[in-house]
């Protein structure tokens, strides 16, 4: 009897490109993924994105980012639902400098809100339906009394009645349940010494707790879009000195100083990054903490950017870095040793803690003219500019060197170069020394810059 014959598919070119894009993607994000393992993260979100239906789709972010090993402190806000509360019941709602007036009755609605979201919540969390992102997940949710609040009082004449403020953070509780992997849920309400309950302002406890923990991070998943200039231009980041300029010049509309003011209050007390990040995009805490310019505005405690030369700890950068236009034949290939060797003559471009850019200057004092070899930025960070960034750094250290002119050997970006002052050139117009090492099978374009 005859076997049946087995034919193997064979893969279309559409799988190999989907293949690769995969594989380029999964390799991109390792270093965030090994960079915030054991990390700690207070990622707050209002009612508005309760409201419109987009908690599913972040409890799933959320449990991924459990799963890799990041410790999380999740804030809720409710503002609509405890508006929606208190027009079913007939109550009118009283604000005073944007502050709820929080009466018995109010509280009561402010309850209620925080309870059914905070189910809903618990519910996504408990999810593992099969072919889902929630698949095999078991990720606990713990909530309690972590926040002492205590009242705002009477202001101006204005008695707040049960609206507080954060009195206290049990940062020690809250670090036991995220250490043991918990996910801690933190609702926007307070308990007072005496037992009474208060109604809190979500970023409020979002911004205190991150502070209390000493967070990596303080995320603020936010309604409004993200920050952008005077000409529409977006800020994807800044210092927290520049955002208080910036608050203080009163750019922004009210909501988004909001967020802003919290964001820099974080900062000034220690968190590393603030993020305002707009949560319009579906999963955008995932774009905004896996993406190197993310989609939101981050806030930070001092500039996380910098171009400066390269030491032995950048080795392994620099070679991942070049080594697949070495590959692909764009750069000659130098080796690890050549690398080693040369690594005082790089200068890199570095940003929160990974190397994006880097270059390499040689000298060739007798003539006053440099070489400037090995330009190259990631492909997840270009078209921002970089490349221009590390061209003129380079040519700092070669006036610094007392270098007068600047050339660079190319197969396939000459017209990048010509575009940026430099103009064609021959090999007698190289260094005496670099004419003879010059490798006439690649036919590599010259170009040179007087500086």
């Amino acid at each position: 009897m005859n076997e049946p014959i087995s034919i193997a598919t064979v893969p279309s070119p559409l799988d190999f490109f989907q293949d690769a894009q995969f594989v380029a993607f999964f390799r991109q994000v390792a270093p965030y993924i090994h960079s915030f393992r054991n990390r700690t993260f207070v990622i707050a979100f209002g009612g508005e994105l309760v409201a419109e239906n987009r908690l599913n789709a972040l409890v799933q972010d959320l449990s991924l980012l459990n799963a890799l090993g990041i410790k999380l402190v999740v804030c809720h806000g409710s503002r609509p639902q405890v508006n929606e509360q208190m027009k079913l019941k007939g109550i009118e709602g009283q604000f005073e400098r944007g502050l709820r007036i929080t009466t018995k009755e109010a509280l009561e609605c402010a309850k209620e809100a925080a309870g059914e979201i905070r189910l809903d919540i618990e519910a996504f969390f408990s999810q593992g339906l099969p072919n889902t992102p929630m698949q095999g997940a078991r990720v606990r949710v713990i909530s309690g009394n972590f926040v002492t609040a205590r009242p705002v009082g009477v202001v101006d004449g204005i008695d707040y009645q049960h609206t507080g403020r954060v009195r206290k953070i049990d940062a020690e509780a809250l670090k036991q349940s995220i250490n043991a992997e918990s996910v801690v849920l933190l609702s926007p309400l307070g308990f007072s010494p005496t037992g009474e309950a208060f109604n809190l302002a979500m970023e409020e406890v979002a911004t205190q707790a991150a502070i209390a923990l000493n967070a990596d991070k303080l995320i603020f998943l936010t309604e409004t879009p993200a920050l952008s200039d005077t000409e529409g231009a977006p800020i994807t980041e800044l210092e927290y000195d520049d955002a208080e300029r910036l608050l203080a010049s009163n750019t922004f509309p009210e909501i988004e100083s909001f967020f802003l003011k919290h964001a820099i209050q974080a900062c000034k007390a220690g968190v590393e990054r603030a993020h305002l990040v707009p949560y319009s995009r579906d999963g955008a805490c995932l774009l905004e903490v896996f993406t190197h310019d993310g989609i939101g505005t981050m806030i930070t405690e001092e500039a996380l950017e910098a171009l400066r030369e390269a030491t032995i700890e950048d080795i392994g950068s620099i070679i991942s870095l070049i080594e697949p236009l070495e590959i692909d034949g764009t750069l000659v290939p130098r080796g690890r040793d050549k690398i080693e060797r040369d690594v005082n003559l790089f200068s890199v471009l570095e940003h929160d803690g990974r190397i994006f850019g880097c270059a390499a200057l040689y000298e060739f004092s007798n003539e006053k003219m440099g070489e400037m070899a090995c330009l190259v930025v990631s492909s997840e960070a270009q078209g921002a500019g970089d490349g221009e960034r590390i061209l003129k750094h380079i040519e700092q250290r070669a006036k610094a060197a007392g270098l007068r002119k600047l050339f660079v050997l190319t197969t396939r970006t000459m017209h990048w170069f010509l575009k940026r002052g430099f103009i064609q050139g021959v090999v007698e117009d190289l260094p005496a020394v670099r004419q003879h090492t010059y490798d006439w099978s690649r036919k590599s374009q010259i170009l040179i810059k007087t500086l």
